[in-house]
């Protein structure tokens, strides 16, 4: 059925794109300041103080002597390396416990699921605190390893109730139908209903990717080996402190103070760049994952 377009409705919609592409241009004027401040004369950027909109550089169009300088930084690519373990394996168990708790509370016949679905719940506005868990960690030998990055923050209660009634959503029948073929539970999760949900699947695991990969205050408090350290502490070294390029040679770049603010620029962009480059071919499930975990048909 074709809507009528009366004028109300055309000055709203010139509106709204008015305001969209204000909104849009505003998010996207910092990123796109920092990338041309990466690629351009390190004198330049120091000397400039607005807004750069296009390369600043007199010798070249472009330069990539911040990169060149961030990718001789052994801490930096130590940390990018950490961070993509961290993403990946805690993704893929947040996904595979996540499924499975909510594949539990979404069965029908699950005894006091009710109560238990109100005691998690509760989880999502009190908590141990700082402290207790800390003690939690320290008991369980995770302190200052691996595990502690990937446990901490693995299971959600707040995606688990997505997943959860992206679950419900799916027919009774199907599970039925696969039950008197013979199939197990553990069959119905992971061959019917996960790729029925992958939508759903698809967007938890962006939240909890890009949650992950800006993690900073759990490293902070529970890593003190540096060859555990995730990007983003480095990155804290790199931005503030500028402790980070200890461990590169920059005698045959000149004054370093030049190259400070472009070190700095790159790196942001170094770190910032797999989430940009991954996430329009996630973006295609976002809104039907959303949608498929909050509306019940």
């Amino acid at each position: 059925m074709k809507i009528r377009e009366t004028p109300g409705r055309i000055v709203f919609k010139v509106i709204n794109t008015i305001i969209l592409a204000a909104l849009a241009f505003v998010c996207l004027l910092p990123l796109w300041h920092v990338l041309m401040a990466s690629i351009s004369d390190p004198t330049d950027v120091t000397r400039s103080s607005g807004i750069i909109m296009w390369p600043l550089s007199e010798s070249g169009p472009v330069t990539l002597r911040g990169y060149t300088v961030v990718l001789r930084n052994n801490s930096l690519i130590r940390g990018y390396a950490n961070t993509i373990f961290y993403v990946g394996a805690g993704c893929f168990l947040c996904i595979i416990f996540s499924s499975l708790a909510a594949y539990c509370m979404s069965r029908r016949r699950t005894m006091w699921m009710k109560y238990l679905t109100i005691i998690l719940t509760l989880t999502m506005f009190f908590n141990g605190g700082l402290i207790p868990t800390y003690l939690v960690n320290r008991a369980l030998h995770i302190v200052n390893t691996r595990w502690v990055i990937i446990v901490m923050g693995l299971i959600s209660i707040f995606n688990i109730i997505i997943i959860k009634t992206a679950f419900t959503t799916l027919p009774d029948s199907l599970e039925e139908s696969a039950q008197l073929d013979g199939a197990g539970h553990l069959t119905i999760l992971f061959k019917i209903v996960l790729p029925l949900t992958k939508a759903t699947i698809a967007v938890i695991a962006l939240f909890y990717s890009v949650g992950k990969w800006n993690e900073y205050l759990t490293a902070a408090i529970y890593l003190t080996n540096r060859q555990l350290y995730p990007l983003q502490i480095i990155l804290r070294e790199i931005l503030i402190e500028s402790s980070g390029t200890s461990e590169v040679d920059l005698s045959t770049l000149g004054n370093f103070d030049n190259y400070k603010k472009l070190i700095q620029y790159s790196t942001i962009i170094f770190a910032t760049a797999p989430i940009l480059c991954i996430y329009p071919f996630v973006q295609k499930y976002f809104v039907k994952g959303i949608m498929i975990g909050s509306i019940k048909g």
